[in-house]
């Protein structure tokens, strides 16, 4: 961000008056342009025969990697809203009886996911974002080719506890990379 949606003049990264954290700031104005964290919202789609609906991603990041239906909550919808529209345009897919199942928090990239779980109603198809989209078992399920650890802890979760039906939070922490 380098400029004052407001009145267009330069920002700078400062700590404004009565606040602890540096922030984009307009040098003229000071209106200050706050950054936050992104929602990520989507289900984890089962079947009657207990599999679970993967995506394999047509777009970056992870282009070809298996995920859940997810991605970002848009503004004026809720979580759920989110989520099953997420579902909608990543699988075509119906659901029902979706329930708050998973959040995770990812701090290192600014991030928190919202995951319901939801039975599958009918058929499914494959929108503009998958590659293709699939029911698996969990021995079917390419395991090294998840598109995100968030996506890995929700399968094993799920898996290994089939009756765990409690919201369940999560912070997941990355190791810092190496600066170069």
């Amino acid at each position: 961000m380098k400029f004052c949606n407001l009145c267009g003049s330069d920002l700078a990264q400062r700590v404004p008056a009565g606040d602890n954290r540096p922030r984009h700031q307009c040098t003229e104005c000071n209106e200050i342009h706050y950054q936050n964290p992104k929602m990520v919202v989507g289900t984890l789609v089962s079947d009657d025969q207990g599999r679970v609906l993967l995506c394999r991603r047509a777009i970056e990041p992870r282009h070809g990697y298996w995920t859940l239906p997810a991605g970002y909550m848009e503004n004026g919808e809720t979580t759920l809203q989110g989520a099953l529209r997420e579902t909608w345009e990543e699988a075509e897919a119906n659901v029902s009886t979706p329930a708050l199942y998973q959040i995770f928090n990812v701090p290192r990239i600014n991030q928190v996911y919202f995951i319901y779980r939801a039975t599958l109603d009918g058929a499914f198809g494959c929108g503009e974002e998958s590659l293709e989209c699939q029911l698996f078992h969990q021995h079917e399920i390419p395991w090294d080719e998840l598109a995100f650890s968030t996506v890995y802890h929700c399968l094993k979760r799920w898996f290994q506890h089939p009756n765990d039906h409690q919201v369940q939070e999560r912070t997941i922490d990355y190791p810092a990379r190496a600066s170069s």
